[in-house]
């Protein structure tokens, strides 16, 4: 029973982000019949849109868009790709900058929760770090609440705001890359796309996921 328990808490972590990569490999195949890569897409979709002072850069960091610097950054396969996978993704991205074009609230309230984010994993971190010394301090009266009430604020900020991110990830994609997409991207690869898109929203699912794993191995390593 243990044992059933644990594979199903396993798949329910490791499955949304293995789907996804799944779909993104799947669709990655190089396409003669398409006209450009996804770096020259998302520059000729900028053009189109009329959004000026937005560059497409290439990365190693993954696929995302930085309102901040106005960039619009894609991995290598995806900045040189000619394939479903590499246009899609360039259009997701493109449309997250035509949400910042246009001013779209929750993408700058996600802004403003990423930072908070990412203070949240460095407390995680720093947290991991001290251990030794965070064993003596649960000890004392009170010690373990202190330490459970920073886990859960570290790793369950974390994970929220991939949750939040969802709505932003789902609108950029659907509501701002498909109806572009649909005049470049032939009418038989569309259901692929569309597959790709949610994949590329699902990451963040399984990005809050991990969150979650993490605050629960802290949580049993405390109980000890």
């Amino acid at each position: 029973m243990i044992v059933l328990l644990i594979a199903m808490l396993l798949a329910i972590f490791l499955l949304p982000n293995a789907w996804a990569k799944w779909v993104l490999a799947r669709h990655s195949r190089g396409r003669d019949d398409y006209p450009g890569t996804g770096a020259e897409l998302a520059e000729h979709l900028l053009r189109r849109m009329g959004i000026d002072g937005v560059q497409v850069e290439l990365t190693e960091q993954g696929d995302h868009y930085d309102p901040e610097a106005r960039r619009v950054r894609l991995s290598r396969n995806h900045f040189e790709g000619r394939s479903l996978t590499a246009v899609t993704v360039a259009a997701h991205e493109v449309g997250h900058a035509i949400q910042h074009h246009q001013g779209y609230a929750p993408l700058i309230a996600r802004s403003r929760l990423v930072g908070v984010a990412q203070k949240a994993e460095k407390i995680g971190a720093l947290l991991m770090m001290a251990a030794p010394f965070l064993f003596i301090l649960t000890r004392l009266p009170g010690g373990l609440a202190i330490v459970v009430v920073a886990a859960v604020i570290s790793f369950g900020t974390a994970a929220l705001v991939h949750l939040v991110t969802l709505p932003v990830e789902f609108d950029a994609s659907f509501q701002r890359a498909l109806p572009l997409l649909k005049d470049y991207v032939p009418p038989y690869d569309m259901p692929g796309a569309r597959h790709v898109l949610t994949a590329c929203a699902f990451t963040y699912v399984a990005a809050s996921l991990a969150s979650i794993l993490n605050l629960g191995r802290w949580l049993v390593i405390l109980r000890r």
